[in-house]
């Protein structure tokens, strides 16, 4: 995460308080673990997600190399499940046409674990089609054509916006259409 409040920095406050130096009033807790504000955390998930859609919406599977981009912007049990979903639907010789659009994306809860964000998602797939190798299409006849999802998200350093997708789960939130 970027910027971070440690165990030295709260050890020096003490230290200063010991030695007679007037304590300040303890800052304010960020609302966020990892980032100065929720605006900042907000801004990096929304980053972070927009880009794992972007990579989804770049796969080609017939090609797994295509796939790393979409890996790139997860962990934990959203990259197995990536990995899991990506490598059956190539091996069944699925195509993806369309592409998903993100419609809105909301701060869901700033502090649900340790260095992580939980953000509310509503994405538009209704130009997307999944077909088999049949030329039949997957998707049922009545998928909304608008997605709620909520993203969690956990800090990573190796990640750009230090941020990487750790769940993707329905969302319990309204899509507008």
């Amino acid at each position: 995460m970027r910027t971070r409040v440690t165990a030295a920095a709260l050890s020096g406050l003490l230290v200063l308080g010991l030695a007679g130096c007037t304590t300040p009033d303890p800052p304010e807790p960020a609302p966020t673990p990892g980032f100065s504000s929720e605006e900042e955390a907000f801004a990096a998930a929304e980053e972070t997600y927009r880009a794992y859609v972007d990579a989804l919406n770049q796969v080609d599977l017939s090609d797994p190399e295509t796939f790393e981009a979409v890996y790139g912007w997860t962990t934990g049990d959203a990259n197995a499940g990536e990995r899991r979903s990506l490598s059956t639907m190539h091996a069944d010789g699925w195509t993806v046409t369309g592409e998903t659009v993100v419609h809105s994306v909301e701060l869901g809860a700033a502090e649900t674990e340790p260095d992580a964000v939980q953000i509310a998602v509503c994405s538009d797939v209704s130009g997307v089609d999944v077909i088999d190798e049949s030329g039949t299409s997957v998707v049922t006849a009545d998928r909304p054509p608008m997605q709620a999802s909520t993203v969690t998200l956990t800090g990573a350093s190796q990640s750009p916006t230090g941020l990487l997708i750790s769940a993707i789960e329905g969302g319990d939130h309204e899509c507008g259409q």
